[in-house]
């Protein structure tokens, strides 16, 4: 599937914009990846743009508002969990479907924050004459991703968001978006909400709070997002899937948010003005195709902004602590980031327009 909505809709949207306005192709995978690109909506908002990404609930929130294609979820790391033909076969499908949405879009920028599902789109961008802008994951602090050592000799301009990648990636631009904000927590309701993000199941977390709850050591009420066939547990008010903006809802009443490793999810909660108890995803326990939610989670643990579990001991820990303190905000601010691309889009506006 190329697209949420029919190509002749597509089409349309598309033929209905002036011809000298700069065309922006955003190209995320998922979760925190296009959620960065949706802090960047300053940036493009009012240009002429399109999304590539997977068919997720966040996707498909996405296609409510903004003209969206979909590509086929695959990852390097699938390969190592024993289903290499599924990713090959997927991969192919990429190839060719990026190749339609690129020659049909024809964008002057593409904007990518990964990962491998976007990495076809990247690579038919720049093959097709588009300025490509790759922006290494702000889950990345010390070790660059696979996706950002294929894309980065691809990229006309290359970012990263952590000091400690720059010598990683000589050539690249640093701008750090973290940022600790000074204010208090709104009024919240005696609420858990538990959240394994936008693509997989993560059985080990539901059963973790499954077990706390049943014994008591979760008095709140526990609303369960567990992906798709996750699993389901009683005391819990479990849902396989959500859009963002019921995500957003939920945050808002939240006291207590346990969640993945994934950047999306712990800067999400963190900007409500939840505490945050994360549950890295393990390579070794094929959770994930490697451990970076473990070097996410403990850089935020060690700023003081949540606190890890990853056995029902450690949670039971977890809770005792954060019921002790109050909970820290943080978010990030992208306007160094805005600045620069602004400048780059006022370049490419300008030769488009000569």
């Amino acid at each position: 599937m190329a697209a949420p909505c029919s190509e002749t809709a597509a089409q349309a949207a598309s033929a209905n914009v002036p011809q000298k306005m700069l065309r922006i192709g955003l190209a995320a995978s998922g979760g925190g990846h296009v959620r960065q690109l949706l802090d960047l909506e300053l940036l493009w908002g009012s240009l002429d743009h399109f999304f590539i990404t997977e068919d997720t609930a966040l996707g498909r929130t996405l296609a409510e508002k903004h003209r969206t294609h979909f590509v086929p979820h695959f990852a390097w790391g699938q390969a190592k969990l024993g289903t290499p033909f599924r990713m090959l076969a997927r991969a192919v499908r990429s190839f060719f479907i990026s190749l339609q949405i690129i020659a049909r879009e024809k964008p002057d920028l593409i904007l990518s924050t990964g990962a491998g599902a976007v990495i076809f789109p990247v690579l038919w961008a720049r093959l097709l004459g588009a300025h490509v802008v790759v922006i290494e994951s702000f889950a990345r602090f010390e070790q660059p991703s696979l996706f950002g050592r294929i894309a980065a000799p691809l990229a006309h301009d290359l970012i990263v968001q952590s000091p400690r990648l720059a010598s990683r990636y000589p050539r690249a631009k640093v701008f750090d978006p973290f940022r600790m904000l000074d204010a208090k927590a709104p009024p919240k309701r005696d609420l858990l909400f538990m959240t394994v993000g936008a693509t997989l199941p993560f059985d080990r977390m539901v059963e973790m709070v499954a077990t706390l709850k049943s014994e008591g050591s979760i008095p709140e009420h526990v609303i369960a997002q567990t992906g798709v066939k996750g699993r389901q547990a009683e005391g819990l008010e479990s849902v396989e899937t959500l859009s963002f903006d019921e995500v957003q809802k939920i945050l808002t009443d939240a006291r207590i948010v346990v969640c993945h490793g994934g950047t999306g999810s712990l800067i999400t909660a963190l900007r409500h003005g939840c505490h945050v108890i994360a549950v890295p995803r393990l390579s070794k326990l094929g959770e994930h195709y490697d451990d970076h939610q473990a070097e996410i989670t403990e850089a935020f643990e060690r700023r003081g902004l949540i606190v890890v579990a990853n056995t029902p001991d450690e949670m039971r820990a977890a809770l005792a602590t954060i019921r002790s303190r109050d909970p820290v905000l943080a978010t990030t601010d992208p306007s160094e980031l805005m600045d620069f691309l602004g400048k780059l889009v006022s370049r490419l506006s300008a030769r488009k327009r000569s």
